[in-house]
């Protein structure tokens, strides 16, 4: 049985879309198939923008009845925040996708804890996790090769998230990494430049956070 009451992986979905109460995100949101979970105060700025399939959260946020009517209201004081909780309906539901938007800018500290729900989404089994804020997309990396489709000149930074990050190699950026060990604590990593429409690159240990800035440089 989930948090929620139902069994894990019930009304499976493949791709989950998760509206945070943070900057509005001011781009276009395609839903298609995905199931569009959105967290309290996300709803201002979301309603009538995109589809919603769940409201969720505390609703402290929000001086409206949202619709759809949710499902599940949680107490104001409480350990998680309501991103974190509309991670775990999504892993619930077995997603292995999960793109967040309105997460940016905000409160600092709800930006930072923003992040860490990438991580939580990795840990729950969810296989590709990112976020979109109106400047940059934002994306945990694990263990392995991971590939990118970029523009030729996009600012790109790799930092290392939770600890040292083991960099084997590289393809596509301007300043290649090369067996390279980013350190926690370290600034080594911001600000390289894509060489060309796309790069790659391979951890062989550790997380390393991937900034890609829309401006073209």
């Amino acid at each position: 049985m989930s948090a929620y009451g139902g069994p894990r992986g019930e009304n499976r979905q493949k791709t989950c879309i998760i509206l945070l109460n943070g900057e509005p995100y001011r781009g276009e949101i395609i839903a298609g198939d995905s199931y569009v979970i959105c967290c309290d105060g996300a709803y201002s700025w979301a309603k009538g923008r995109v589809r919603i399939d769940e409201n969720l959260g505390d609703f402290d946020s929000l001086k409206e009845t949202p619709e759809p009517f949710p499902r599940y209201t949680f107490p104001s004081e409480k350990n998680e925040t309501d991103g974190e909780l509309a991670v775990d309906l999504a892993s619930d539901m077995g997603a292995t996708s999960v793109v967040f938007y309105g997460g940016g800018g905000g409160r600092e500290d709800h930006f930072l804890g923003n992040l860490h729900l990438l991580l939580k989404a990795q840990t729950l089994g969810v296989s590709h996790a990112v976020m979109k804020t109106n400047g940059a997309e934002i994306t945990l990396c694990g263990a392995g090769v991971h590939t990118f489709v970029s523009k030729k000149g996009q600012t790109v930074s790799l930092l290392p998230f939770g600890g040292d990050a083991h960099i084997m190699a590289s393809e596509g950026l301007k300043y290649p990494m090369e067996d390279l060990r980013l350190r926690y604590g370290s600034t080594r990593g911001i600000s390289n430049l894509t060489a060309g429409e796309g790069f790659s690159f391979a951890v062989k240990e550790g997380h390393a956070l991937v900034i890609i800035n829309e401006e073209v440089v």
